[in-house]
């Protein structure tokens, strides 16, 4: 393969594009092409086949994607290196009563991690995706920011040099922006990556497919897991997890059902345990001693917002420590709206006091921050 990718075009940065299948990276892959500023192949990448008709059906779609926009395509067989870093960290995670997301570390240990590094050595320069992300390329002149080495010194022609850092945005069309699922990419990984939809509406990305006549122009987008696909969740854990059935109580601590083991609930949850009553209850809290889990009854109660947090495993996209303490806003769910809070100093970690309480704020999800448009980084939730 190696030999192949290198005999191509030897003018032109070579890129890599990550076709899962869909319109989104179907669409980055031609708008790259069409610039005619870059080498491109596709690339799909394997790494679950549990559901055989899905990732089959995907695989497909992948390749007649490539075909139509007319570049050279390979399958990476990444599943080990997939059930390993990503799929046992989700496993470990909800087993210890926490709520991990299994799309960000998809992202930092598989399509920024070992795939990029894969990439690289076959010699391509770049990796592209169809997130909707828009990355922003700037020179730092200043004496008294640190710059990770892996940027790129540029000669300004004064016996000065400057260095570029990689900022990520908001996407342009703010109903699909994933840059929460981003958070964990280092200036070394931004240096290798391409975004190329971040400047368009989902509906532009279609326009664009069908006058293309791309298969994938009314596909409907994937859901659910990263690879995996749309599953019934709680079934899926539990073919992982051992059930543990236990009493559900309410605020008086009195038994109103069981479910079946803490492990498979999350804060604020309304589904999944048998109650004696339909009034809408939600998971307040989770004991993993006792395996039990307490219900509130409204979605108002305040046994389900908190105004401060705890945070660890922090990344920011610069590689510098903000100076702190930093006003900004932060997002604690996909397409949850951002809030405005201060992040400072707490121990290894950080603490975030919101200006107002959050609902649900859950143990080991993602909480991201945000400046001016500006994806700054973020961490897990303790």
């Amino acid at each position: 393969m190696k030999n192949a990718i290198k005999k191509r075009d030897k003018n032109l940065p070579k890129v890599f594009v990550m076709l899962s299948g869909g319109v989104d990276s179907s669409v980055a892959a031609l708008l790259l092409k069409k610039s005619g500023k870059y080498d491109i192949r596709g690339a799909h990448l394997i790494c679950w086949r549990d559901n055989c008709n899905q990732y089959q059906r995907e695989a497909v779609y992948a390749m007649l994607a490539a075909k139509k926009i007319g570049i050279p395509f390979y399958l990476f067989d990444l599943e080990k290196e997939y059930k390993e870093k990503v799929f046992n960290y989700m496993i470990s995670g909800y087993a210890s009563g926490k709520t991990p997301n299994p799309d960000v570390m998809c992202n930092r240990e598989i399509k920024f991690g070992v795939f990029l590094e894969k990439a690289l050595k076959l010699g391509t320069d770049y990796v592209a995706t169809g997130h909707y992300v828009k990355k922003l390329k700037i020179k730092n002149q200043s004496t008294k920011q640190i710059v990770l080495c892996s940027a790129e010194p540029i000669n300004m022609g004064s016996g000065q040099k400057s260095k570029i850092i990689y900022k990520l945005l908001k996407a342009k069309d703010a109903s699909k922006d994933q840059s929460y699922f981003l958070w964990t990419l280092t200036q070394n990984q931004l240096k290798h990556s391409l975004f190329p939809i971040g400047d368009f509406t989902k509906e532009k990305v279609r326009k664009i497919a069908a006058s293309h006549n791309l298969p994938t122009a009314e596909k409907k987008d994937s859901q659910g897991l990263c690879f995996v696909g749309k599953t019934d969740f709680q079934e899926f854990l539990e073919k992982y997890i051992k059930t543990n059935p236990g009493k559900v109580l309410n605020e008086k601590m009195e038994k109103i059902g069981i479910h079946n083991g803490v492990q498979f609930y999350t804060i604020g949850q309304r589904h999944g345990f048998k109650i004696a009553n339909n009034k809408p209850q939600y998971v307040a809290e989770r004991n993993l001693e006792t395996n039990t889990l307490v219900l509130a009854e409204n979605r108002t109660n305040p046994l389900l917002y908190k105004n401060e947090i705890e945070v660890e495993n922090i990344n920011w996209i610069s590689g510098n420590l903000p100076k702190l303490p930093l006003k900004c806003e932060a997002r604690i769910r996909y397409r949850g709206e951002l809030k405005s809070c201060v992040v400072g100093n707490i121990g290894d970690g950080i603490s975030v006091k919101f200006d107002s309480p959050q609902w649900a704020v859950a143990e080991g999800q993602s909480i991201v921050f945000y400046k001016n448009g500006e994806m700054l980084g973020g961490g897990v939730i303790k």
